[in-house]
């Protein structure tokens, strides 16, 4: 007896939850709590409290403020904005040109978005502002719309080949401010609706990529102001392959001066980085070499006449004061609609994921929707005052942080060293060289560089990661920003698609002495239960994985339920050609008894018969033998008579039987009565001895339940639930039981509206955990496991 499983070790003391118990309590507390007109009159109320606190949920600002402490954070705030104000100038203007609009357009997007995130975001840390991937698909934008080719001059009859810069760039800010309108109204309808969650589709892999590609367009797009040439526009897929081939075809036509201003810049803005990096730990703000770099090269072009002398390409004329809001032009939203959603959806996935990173350091939280709401405000309103995109910076947000910003009150200090450059510094810019704004966007995108070394962590990692990264940034260079995107998210879906058909799949067993159930071929401490199999998905169960989950439930339990439920047929079949047999046999002994009662004559030939039916029934007489005794006692006609209290028989006519063969046949025939008599539980009995599954390394009695572990599963489909109501059919069949077990509400719900509970199937079958299930099969047909076990012995 020492392989009796001890049952006891799992035995806590408690009750066993299924879903029905559950129903039950849940009921009582139902009962003594509020009707659902009350809870929804309760809901609708509005009271005090309630409208402060939607006031505070919509304008965050007005919670933190009232407690703002100038003495605690109004220095570190002073400094941090003063040191994100200086960068905002170099980077505002620079990547105006990424957008192609005039560089002033930069600085007001420098500024009102800033203001406007004030008031309703709910990060501390992040700088709104001008962003290089935005300003790129910006740019896409309104070169498409607003190409050279469409504002040529005309003189007179003949078509000239000048552009004419000012109606192109009026007409490319009225496209960049529609698109960045429609873009925040997108931004504020998800945020309202509660969709923040649409960000979490753009995973970190994929937006690295993105705007790893991005930089390359970025890059691409500013080498014309690097070597003072100018290349045809190619818009839609490809364009940035043919843009790439008109440079190269051009590098012998580069304008050298402009090159030699390029070089130098390059070498003193790499180097200034440097050495303000090896300094950083010692400086309390970092050395703003961008702006001393804009400050010098327009002091040396002022004064050194480079325009005017070796015609390089300079920043021209910048409008001092703010310009009047203007409505954009709504002819433009058809048009522009897609490349909206595109840049809505990418800078909330941006800000977020810089939002969450900062919230997560310094112990505060986030609010996801309602960081949608501010994102597309600051756009929306923005967008009035012909500012563009706008989402979080990395490096600014990151110089924020690092320089002591504790608020967004860094925020509004930047923005005022923004609006004194817009009121009185613009026209100092006028001379500053394009080549030097496009070597800060060179610079400025060595972050995004440094985003090649995920390749060889993704490797190392995951390597579906690894696709998805290297697919979104194939996709993003050939088809361009908006289409690549789209592709990038698709491929996104896929590879949930593909993981979720691809599940890990597990026997689960118990870790002695508590609740918890692991699997097994990974825990060495994990026993697996005698009698009990638990198996378990790592994804859900739906249309697409569903079939793979019932082979997979054959494979681990060692059951080929097809194999089980044919061969149980058989045997059902045999044992019922058996019982038919059984009764024939019965009838003819219970007529053979009466005969011998009576005094009457009777044929030898029919007891013989009788005697050979059921010896081929149960000693498998061949025919011969049969043949045999037909043609010995097919004659013989005897009847009983009583002498000296013995009975004799008398024969009337036919052949040679004595008293000892006949003798010799009524032994036989008794005998087989006493084999007739314990057949069926012996046959029974060899027949289960002889059963075994061969392959499929089971014997038939070693496993009375099987648990489905289905607390991974967030939904149940049709197809999915059809497929558990055939486990539960098909294992009932060969005896088995099936329960489940960690089911949410959710699912459960779902399997009731898909009629999946029955008179044979009821919620007795569904668990709160694992452990109750288990509970409830030892209580119910461990012993049957346990004395299985001493007989296999």
């Amino acid at each position: 007896m020492d392989s009796m499983y001890k049952y006891r070790k799992y035995r806590i003391e408690r009750e066993v939850l299924n879903e029905q118990r559950l129903e039950e309590l849940a009921q009582r507390k139902t009962d003594a709590q509020p009707s659902l007109i009350n809870h929804l009159k309760e809901s609708i109320r509005c009271t005090v409290p309630k409208l402060k606190h939607g006031v505070l949920r919509t304008f965050p600002a007005l919670y933190w403020l009232p407690k703002y402490s100038v003495r605690d954070y109004g220095m570190p705030d002073l400094i941090s904005g003063i040191s994100v104000g200086i960068m905002h100038l170099p980077q505002g203007m620079a990547y105006a040109l990424l957008a192609s609009l005039p560089p002033v357009f930069g600085l007001y997007t420098s500024l009102y978005p800033a203001l406007i995130y004030f008031f309703f975001g709910t990060s501390r840390h992040i700088s709104i502002g001008t962003f290089a991937v935005l300003s790129i698909m910006v740019g896409s934008v309104t070169e498409r719309l607003a190409p050279d080719v469409d504002f040529l001059k005309v003189n007179g009859t003949n078509v000239t080949t000048e552009v004419d810069i000012a109606a192109r760039d009026s007409y490319r800010v009225q496209v960049a401010a529609a698109t960045t309108v429609l873009g925040g109204l997108i931004q504020v309808v998800l945020g309202l609706i509660k969709f923040g969650f649409v960000g979490t589709y753009l995973s970190e892999p994929l937006v690295r990529a993105y705007t790893t590609a991005a930089a390359l367009h970025a890059v691409v797009a500013q080498l014309k102001y690097v070597f003072g040439v100018s290349p045809a526009r190619f818009n839609g897929p490809l364009s940035l392959v043919y843009t790439l081939k008109d440079v190269f075809l051009l590098l012998p036509q580069s304008h050298f001066p402009t090159l030699v201003v390029s070089l130098v810049s390059l070498v003193l803005l790499i180097a200034a980085k440097e050495i303000n990096a090896f300094l950083s730990p010692r400086l309390p703000v970092p050395i703003p070499v961008e702006l001393i770099t804009i400050i010098a090269a327009t002091l040396i072009s002022n004064y050194g006449h480079l325009n005017r002398n070796y015609t390089i390409q300079v920043v021209g004329e910048i409008p001092s004061g703010l310009s009047s809001p203007i409505v954009p032009d709504g002819s433009i939203f058809r048009e522009v609609i897609g490349d909206a959603f595109a840049l809505a959806l990418v800078a909330y996935a941006i800000s977020i994921s810089l939002g969450k990173t900062f919230a997560l350091k310094h112990g505060y939280r986030v609010d996801s929707n309602q960081e949608l709401v501010a994102l597309g405000l600051s756009n929306t309103v923005g967008a009035f005052f012909q500012s563009y995109a706008v989402c979080a910076s990395m490096s600014r947000s990151l110089i924020q942080e690092s320089t002591g910003g504790k608020t967004q009150m860094a925020g509004i200090a930047s923005a005022i060293i923004v609006l004194v450059t817009i009121l009185k510094l613009g026209p100092f810019f006028q001379e500053l060289p394009k080549a030097v704004l496009a070597c800060i966007v060179f610079v400025n995108l060595k972050g995004m560089f440094k985003q090649y070394s995920d390749i060889v962590l993704l490797w190392r990692s995951d390597k579906t990661d690894l696709v998805l990264w290297l697919v979104t940034w194939v996709s993003t260079l050939l088809f361009n920003l908006d289409l690549g995107l789209a592709a990038a998210i698709m491929f996104a879906l896929l590879t949930v698609i593909f993981r979720t058909q691809l599940p890990t799949y597990s026997l689960l067993g118990n870790v002695d002495g508590s609740e918890l159930y692991v699997d097994i071929e990974i825990h060495e401490e994990a026993r697996e239960i005698p009698g009990i199999t638990i198996f378990r998905s790592s994804a859900t169960v739906y249309f697409a994985n569903a079939e793979l989950y019932l082979e997979a439930l054959k494979e681990k339990s060692g059951l080929d339920i097809t194999k089980m439920i044919i061969y149980k047929k058989r045997e059902d079949a045999k044992e019922k050609r058996r019982q038919k047999r059984e009764e024939r046999w019965a009838q003819r002994q219970a007529k053979k008894e009466e005969l011998a009662d009576q005094t009457a004559v009777f044929c030898v030939e029919k007891g013989a018969k009788t005697w050979r039916d059921t010896s081929m029934m149960k000693k498998g007489t061949d025919k011969d033998e049969e043949n045999s005794a037909e043609g010995k006692n097919s004659t013989a006609f005897v009847k009983p008579n009583t002498r000296d209290g013995q009975l004799r028989w008398e024969y009337l006519k036919g052949g040679n039987l004595d008293g000892t063969d006949f003798a010799w046949t009524s032994e036989q025939m008794d005998g087989d009565a006493t084999t007739r008599g314990s057949s069926s539980k012996d046959t029974q009995s060899r027949d289960l001895e002889r059963i075994s599954l061969g392959s499929l390394g089971k014997w038939t009695w070693d496993i009375h339940s099987i648990i489905l572990d289905l607390s991974t599963a967030n939904f149940i489909d049709t197809v999915a639930a059809k497929t558990m109501k055939n486990i539960f059919q098909d294992f009932g069949e060969i005896d088995i039981d099936v329960y489940l077990a960690g089911c949410q509400a959710s699912v459960v719900q779902q399997l009731e509206l898909g009629h999946f509970f029955s008179g044979s199937i009821t919620k007795k079958h569904l668990f709160a955990s694992v452990h109750d299930a288990v509970l409830y099969c030892l209580d119910h047909r461990g012993q049957e496991s346990s004395l299985v076990s001493v007989i296999r012995l």
